[in-house]
């Protein structure tokens, strides 16, 4: 569920369901501590989120990972190796740009929902499977969202395998309101605005009418986990240990 907002107007025509817009950035004042990185970051994530925390020089560089494990897995397996497939995918042709240097840090994600039966729920891929996504959400009672976020960044030592890695899995429980006509849930399908979000729906936008309460965190429904993201960064961005500090005292055997 990428931050961004769709609705047709009659000078500009709908976005398609291939092809989804990158979210503008907005500045924030709000000041984070973090040493300031220059952030690779594969799509989708929430850069205004992100600006909260203190990341405003950003550059998001598109994973090329195909994104085809199978729907077999569990939702926790399926984004937690889809997003660190992405994390990898950009460090790797990243890491000796010679042009720009290696990036201080690389943040990715991915968000699911999950119906009550267990289905795997992304991006609708026509109007037709997009109204049908909303109505079994509706009429299915509770459905679950989950965001894996995978954060990255190089080690300055040769130690192996040459970069830290963080991960995290969020999971938030959603409920529609199940008044929710049939009449309302086309219309909300032709603003477009989840037409490039997981399970067809933007919480943060139009969308919010059709829900009725959450468990958990909403900036998970959103997309991207902000206080579970912050910790990642702080963690891969921390100061490497020195090996020879872990040994003293020990004798060797």
């Amino acid at each position: 569920m990428a931050d961004s907002k769709y609705q047709s107007t009659p000078s500009e025509p709908p976005p398609s369901y291939e092809v989804a817009a990158s979210p503008a950035a907005k500045p924030s004042a709000m000041p984070a501590p973090l040493r300031q990185p220059v952030l690779r970051a594969s799509l989708p994530l929430d850069l205004p989120a992100l600006n909260m925390i203190g990341l405003h020089n950003l550059e998001i560089i598109p994973s090329t990972a195909p994104e085809n494990l199978h729907k077999s897995l569990s939702p926790f397996e399926y984004v937690l190796r889809t997003a660190s497939q992405k994390a990898m995918n950009v460090y790797s042709a990243e890491i000796n740009n010679t042009a720009k240097g290696e990036p201080a840090l690389i943040i990715a994600a991915d968000t699911v929902v999950v119906s009550q039966t267990g289905q795997i729920l992304e991006k609708p891929r026509s109007e037709k499977e997009h109204i049908a996504t909303l109505k079994g959400l509706r009429d299915s009672g509770w459905h679950k969202v989950y965001t894996a976020v995978a954060c990255m960044a190089p080690l300055e030592s040769a130690r192996d395998p040459g970069y830290a890695l963080e991960t995290h899995v969020e999971e938030t429980a959603v409920k529609f309101d199940p008044a929710v006509t049939d009449e309302l849930i086309l219309a909300y399908v032709k603003t477009r605005e989840g037409a490039d979000k997981a399970g067809g729906y933007g919480i943060q936008g139009i969308g919010s009418i059709l829900v009725e309460r959450i468990e958990g965190t909403y900036d998970n429904v959103v997309g991207l986990p902000l206080r579970a993201t912050q910790q990642l960064i702080e963690k891969v961005m921390a100061p490497e240990e020195d090996p020879e500090e872990d040994d003293e005292g020990l004798i060797p055997l």
